[in-house]
């Protein structure tokens, strides 16, 4: 049996129960849980405004150790250290052999309808399985291509947040952007993925890092993380800040909010030429676009998934950017909570204050 924080009804919290874990198949993988972030995708699903199959265990931003493997796992043992990813890759789709693993609907990754669930408590009831890991509890049990081992001297609270975080705003400036050196950067929203693409902006040596968010304490943060610039993302005249500091508008305007308010921010701060990057979930009836003038000006409007990451790639070398001191994880890690402590640490993301919770297991 494992302890684990529980989403039996939208918009009422999280439950802490008990759970079984059934035996790994074939493909699968037992992970002791030992650190998981909390993000703001969870707290959609947990307050509602996206749906999910209930009752259900939130949480895909983990670290741990492997207590027992499959039959057919080849690239993980037990006592590995890993790092667990939601964009599970099958490994075969187009997206796939195309190099595109993050948009990977990952149907051979999850257990058949007709198959023993992953995840029961008492009498026998499924728990439902969120984005293939369901991270707030003691154990999680997924497909051997939603995790990747890493060093065993890297920190496990540390390492659970590249599995989200990091690796969808970093992975944002090395993969869907491909930042040049010297090219400016515009990151709306300051929380832990915005945080993650200002470090990465730094370190692929952005010449401009402008940083907009609300909150004082937020674009402080942002300068820590090496932003060159902040800006108010509030001011009437945020858009103009931004295109006056980068000389004309900058080459990246990356959205790391999910407010409509944040996405039209960072369309409006481009150059020509210029890319607007929405990361952020919004809500479901949103929709961002360019404007006759904006095409004409050769601007592009893109979403990037995770990052666009190649994360059996990119995790063990966003792992090596923090052991040799590139990457910032400990100011992105605000707090850290037990699993009983979580609707606080939930509660905190609301007031959007600081940045990452990290809910750490005994």
């Amino acid at each position: 049996m494992a302890k684990a924080a529980i989403l039996e009804e939208a918009g009422k919290g999280l439950v802490i129960g008990e759970v079984e874990l059934a035996e790994p198949a074939a493909h699968e993988v037992l992970i002791d849980t030992k650190a998981c972030g909390l993000c703001h995708s969870d707290l959609h699903f947990i307050d509602g405004a996206y749906p999910h199959a209930m009752p259900a265990i939130p949480g895909h931003e983990a670290a741990g150790v492997v207590r027992a493997v499959g039959s057919e796992v080849r690239t993980v043992k037990p006592g590995d250290h890993v790092v667990s990813c939601l964009s599970a890759f099958c490994g075969t789709c187009e997206f796939c052999v195309t190099g595109r693993m993050a948009l990977c609907l990952g149907a051979a990754t999850r257990r058949g309808k007709t198959d023993a669930p992953r995840i029961t408590r008492s009498g026998g009831e499924t728990v439902n399985q969120m984005l293939n890991l369901s991270a707030f509890s003691e154990q999680m049990l997924i497909h051997e291509n939603a995790c990747v081992a890493i060093d065993k001297d890297m920190p496990l609270d540390r390492a659970a947040v590249i599995g989200c975080a990091v690796t969808t705003g970093a992975g944002t400036i090395f993969n869907a952007a491909n930042v040049t050196p010297g090219e400016s950067v515009a990151v709306i929203g300051c929380g832990g993925v915005g945080l993650a693409a200002i470090n990465a902006a730094k370190i692929a040596g952005a010449g401009k890092v402008i940083a907009a968010d609300p909150l004082p304490e937020k674009r402080e943060l942002a300068k820590v993380l090496g932003a060159t610039h902040t800006v108010d993302a509030m001011a009437q005249d945020a858009a103009q800040q931004i295109i006056d500091i980068s000389g004309g508008g900058v080459h990246y305007g990356i959205e790391a909010v999910g407010r409509q308010a944040s996405a039209d921010l960072a369309v409006a701060s481009l150059r020509r030429g210029g890319t607007a990057i929405i990361l952020g979930m919004m809500p479901l009836d949103c929709k961002v676009g360019l404007g006759a003038m904006d095409l004409l000006g050769g601007k592009k409007l893109m979403g990037a998934i995770m990052g666009m990451n190649h994360f059996p790639v990119d995790l063990p070398r966003l792992v090596d950017f923090y052991m040799r001191g590139l990457l910032d994880l400990d100011t992105i890690i605000a707090e850290r909570i037990s699993l009983e402590q979580i609707n606080e640490g939930f509660d905190k993301m609301r007031a959007g204050h600081s940045a990452r919770s990290v809910v750490v297991f005994d």
